[in-house]
């Protein structure tokens, strides 16, 4: 017990500190290249920090256990929204600014109806799980290619302002990629550490296993977005905060589940097609209203989306409550 509660402790200090040296140097990276933090926060950060997810669903997959790989996905897009607007949002307003925020919450949008529309026959079959990851490198290609155009396009204009991020931190751009590298291990490392010292604490409280890769695995893999969010919203970078959630979101949806059905057909429980998709398709569709028709979310707003967070979670742990009072 003593060691889990030192695995917890030393994963958070890994997450913190891993996320801001993760944001340094994407930010630095994005002017290096002259291309916007939104683009980084949508491709390298999302990529990073949703790697844990991939991991995780991946090894439930060919463990025989597909459930929690689905399961894995809903819960972690669950978490990067809900709970990371609820607890960064009540910390700091995140403002929804970005040149392409509209397109990329649309992509997320179609990302959340290709997985449904996929899976209404009970399986992703391991070429729907193949053009998922063609479509999602597809779409990644393009943000770049428009990018690069957008930063020409405001070169040859004489618009300096808009063709890169303002301001420079000095690093160099393999220093810049050295940083995030590093910060990304840490935070995937100190995301594993917190998920282990965890998972070690709630089985000596006696909470089932079921439970707890329901809710401890999930938020376990979405800690990596929820710090890299968190520090990106203090230091005042709204736009590598919100696409870091559309991103992460939009990878686990079509890239996540893409790889594994690719690896192995995926079942869909019933369960899931009946319930969990078309909570996940709801809360996804509101925050792109938000996101597109708000111009920053509210604490008002990410107290809402931390109580619903907590509702989901409550039902989780509704049987097991119900069996100890029955």
């Amino acid at each position: 017990m003593t060691l889990a509660i030192v695995f917890v402790a030393i994963g958070l200090i890994l997450l913190f500190f891993g996320a801001e040296v993760m944001i340094r140097g994407a930010v630095s990276l994005a002017r290096a290249l002259n291309i916007s933090p939104h683009v980084i926060g949508l491709t390298v950060i999302a990529f990073g920090t949703s790697a844990p997810e991939l991991f995780v669903s991946l090894k439930a997959a060919l463990s025989g256990v597909p459930g929690i790989a689905i399961g894995n996905v809903i819960g972690s897009n669950f978490a990067n929204i809900l709970l990371m607007i609820g607890t960064v949002g009540v910390v700091t307003p995140m403002l929804c600014s970005g040149r392409h925020l509209r397109r990329d919450s649309l992509a997320l949008l179609a990302a959340t109806a290709i997985l449904i529309a996929a899976s209404l026959n009970g399986l992703i079959s391991q070429w729907q799980g193949a053009g998922m990851v063609v479509l999602l490198i597809g779409y990644l290609l393009y943000c770049y290619w428009a990018e690069r155009r957008s930063a020409a396009a405001n070169r040859a204009a004489g618009n300096e302002a808009d063709a890169h991020v303002a301001g420079d931190t000095g690093m160099k751009p393999w220093r810049s990629a050295f940083s995030t590298i590093v910060g990304m291990f840490g935070v995937v490392i100190g995301a594993r550490l917190l998920v282990d010292g965890a998972v070690v604490i709630a089985t000596a409280a006696g909470i089932s296993e079921t439970v707890i890769g329901i809710t401890l695995v999930a938020i376990g893999t979405s800690l990596p977005e929820l710090a890299t969010t968190l520090i990106a919203a203090l230091k005042r970078h709204g736009e590598v905060a919100l696409a870091n959630i559309i991103g992460s979101n939009i990878f686990n949806t079509i890239g996540i589940v893409g790889v594994v059905a690719t690896v192995q057909p995926l079942p869909i429980p019933a369960q899931v097609l009946a319930v969990e998709y078309w909570i996940m398709a709801a809360v996804t569709l509101i925050f792109v209203a938000v996101t597109m028709f708000l111009t920053k979310i509210y604490r008002p707003i990410a107290v809402t989306a931390f109580l619903v967070y907590l509702a989901i979670i409550a039902a989780q742990f509704w049987p097991e409550i119900s069996a100890l009072v029955a």
